[in-house]
């Protein structure tokens, strides 16, 4: 028989994981153990709230959840930052937290807490493994969960007693996650919609893009001649070179793109939730109704219609409703091809580096980095005033 750490990290490796982060902790030391004989890449953080957000990248580069050990209270309590992340940005993501043995909870025992109580609203489930043998039942519904629809973090506590207990538990095989696909009916709505706008407007983002879809997107645009607005945290789903690439909605909006998107009156939403953030504090796109008509393409049929009147809305993954796009006709007429050519000479006016007061001049810092670094560089940087 196998002890819960070894269990819990052979269940990992069954659906592919390959990388974890962490910060050591003596209530998960069985589950340590399992990573040690697992050949799985384990980085060592200094700080949980690191730790955490590696874990985010990890989900938000690869699609893959990405994987976070930590232990009980403070540990859980710095996590909890890149959880929060996850969830506001729908990453795929799991957090495998430290807890108490079960015969010492509902005591105050040393830096108990409960972790379903206190990650419940922060990410799509959480939950306790209170049996070693049902180990494998739950970390395969984590995975699941944490990349169907809306992706997003799951949290799953470990009772130490659990974790170093010894079972007997079959390692369950992973299935397929579901994908939604648009129907013939939601393409031919979004023509007809397309096909009677004056001003229509694309924008991009969301969770689980590819390389294909970005390709798919940029041709769909052109062929459309649409302009093309990728969302707060999202300006690599479409090169900002490209032609109908008119901008990014967020902080530091240029002003011209944002009376573009006012006076849109058509927007077609690929994918994000046009949060707070996206949409100048529900400014640009009014909440719960619009002044744009809008039509909204989401993995989530609960996003759909949850914060927007929605005319068109559309439950479809984005890779597969990116690989529709070559079916929609184009319509007879584009009378929005001009703006769009002026849309893209505003953002390139917009985007031209402004002098910077002080002796650190941050515009060439910024313009030597773009000119010297590779196409597929990933560059990181914190939230602050600069």
């Amino acid at each position: 028989m196998r002890h819960g750490g070894q269990i819990l990290i052979e269940q990992l490796k069954a659906f592919g994981a390959k990388r974890a982060f962490c910060v050591p902790g003596e209530s998960y030391l069985a589950a340590l153990d399992g990573l040690y004989e697992s050949g799985i890449d384990t980085i060592i953080c200094r700080q949980e709230g690191g730790a955490a957000m590696m874990a985010e990248a990890h989900g938000k580069m690869t699609g893959e959840p990405g994987l976070c050990f930590v232990t009980r209270g403070p540990g859980a309590s710095n996590a909890a930052i890149g959880v929060h992340i996850a969830q506001q940005d729908s990453t795929p993501m799991i957090l495998f937290v430290g807890q108490v043995a079960r015969g010492m909870q509902d005591r105050e025992a040393f830096q108990e807490v409960n972790f379903q109580a206190m990650f419940g609203p922060l990410c799509k489930w959480a939950a306790e493994i209170r049996q070693t043998e049902r180990i494998p039942e739950y970390v395969a519904r984590a995975w699941h969960t944490a990349l169907s629809g809306r992706p997003g973090p799951v949290v799953l506590s470990l009772p130490e007693d659990m974790l170093s207990a010894r079972a007997e538990a079959e390692i369950v095989p992973k299935c397929p996650t579901p994908v939604a696909h648009p129907g013939e009916e939601d393409l031919q709505a979004v023509h007809d919609a397309l096909a009677g706008a004056k001003r229509p407007l694309m924008i991009i983002g969301g969770p689980l893009w590819s390389k294909e879809a970005s390709e798919q997107v940029a041709a769909f645009a052109e062929r459309l001649a649409l302009p093309v607005v990728a969302t707060f945290r999202y300006q690599d789903y479409m090169d900002n070179r490209h032609p109908n690439y008119v901008g990014n909605m967020g902080i530091g909006i240029d002003p011209n793109l944002a009376r573009r998107i006012r006076e849109a009156d058509w927007l077609l939403v690929m994918g994000p939730r046009l949060g707070e953030m996206t949409t100048g504090g529900y400014s640009l796109v009014k909440a719960p109704v619009p002044d744009q008509h809008l039509i909204h393409i989401h993995p989530c049929a609960e996003e759909l219609g949850r914060v927007y009147r929605t005319e068109v809305p559309v439950q479809a993954s984005l890779r597969a409703f990116a690989a529709r796009l070559a079916d929609i006709p184009t319509p007879n007429n584009l009378p929005w091809a001009e703006e769009t050519v002026l849309a893209r000479k505003e953002y390139e006016a917009f985007s031209q580096p402004q002098e910077t007061p002080g002796a650190v001049k941050m515009e060439q810092v910024v313009s030597y980095v773009n000119s010297t670094l590779p196409e597929n560089a990933i560059v990181t940087n914190g939230a602050g005033n600069y």
